[in-house]
């Protein structure tokens, strides 16, 4: 079994799922008492939010390096919007990241898709890294329209699922949000933020959606396992 550095914290909470979800994967496919190899390095998220993200690319390289030197096979950054960094980062060091923008355009690929919704933080839904990455799989994106949803998304996601809260008012904006999505031309939704399937998911909708954690997940078991070719990055 290969080991896996991930790279967390950002947040704690979807961290908890991706830890959970690694080593629940492994099991099904070894049984038994088996469970993943994995090394966990969990960042404050607080130190990101107070230098913003676009300056945190000191504090994920370090942390990226810190796992490599453990020995591990691959990273994992364990936060959609901490790929705005990926390409730079794996520059950097002699292992490969597995990358969800990758395994997720793999995945909608697979379902003929080419124009899908995509919610997550407003760095990851406004700047380029994940609509570029995207473009390379001919896959169109659109986002909210409206800065004022755009900025309740962000609130929603850094105030509340950030700590653990669940609320039902949140999760009902967060529906209307995607249908709107839907009704300007999307054929699907991107849950492009690690902390979303927290409070939406596929049953929610009559449409695909596509939750990004769960399909990263599933690559990074495929890595460990070398079952099948995961979306690594080859920069």
């Amino acid at each position: 079994m290969k080991k896996i550095g991930l790279v967390g914290g950002i947040s704690w909470t979807s961290t908890l799922d991706y830890y959970k979800g690694i080593n629940e994967g492994i099991n099904r496919k070894l049984g038994g008492l088996d469970a993943a190899e994995c090394v966990i390095y969990s960042l404050n998220f607080g130190d990101i939010q107070r230098k913003t993200w676009v300056n945190s690319f000191d504090l994920i390289l370090n942390a990226c390096k810190t796992v490599e030197s453990i020995g591990v096979d691959a990273i994992v950054l364990c936060a959609n919007t901490a790929h705005l960094f990926a390409d730079t980062i794996q520059r950097e060091i002699d292992i490969p990241i597995i990358h969800i923008v990758k395994a997720a355009a793999s995945e909608i690929q697979k379902s003929g898709l080419q124009k899908v919704g995509l919610l997550g933080t407003q760095f990851t839904m406004e700047m380029n890294f994940y609509h570029d990455k995207l473009n390379e799989y001919d896959i169109q994106i659109l986002i909210p329209e409206s800065q004022e949803e755009i900025a309740e998304i962000q609130h929603i996601i850094k105030n509340e699922l950030g700590k653990g809260i669940i609320t039902s008012e949140s999760k009902k904006k967060f529906i209307q949000y995607a249908e709107k999505l839907i009704s300007r031309g999307a054929e699907g939704i991107m849950l492009g933020c690690t902390e979303i399937p927290m409070l939406i998911e596929q049953k929610d909708f009559n449409f695909p959606v596509f939750d990004t954690t769960k399909i990263h997940v599933e690559h990074i078991v495929n890595f460990a396992l070398d079952t099948e070719n995961p979306a690594v990055n080859t920069i």
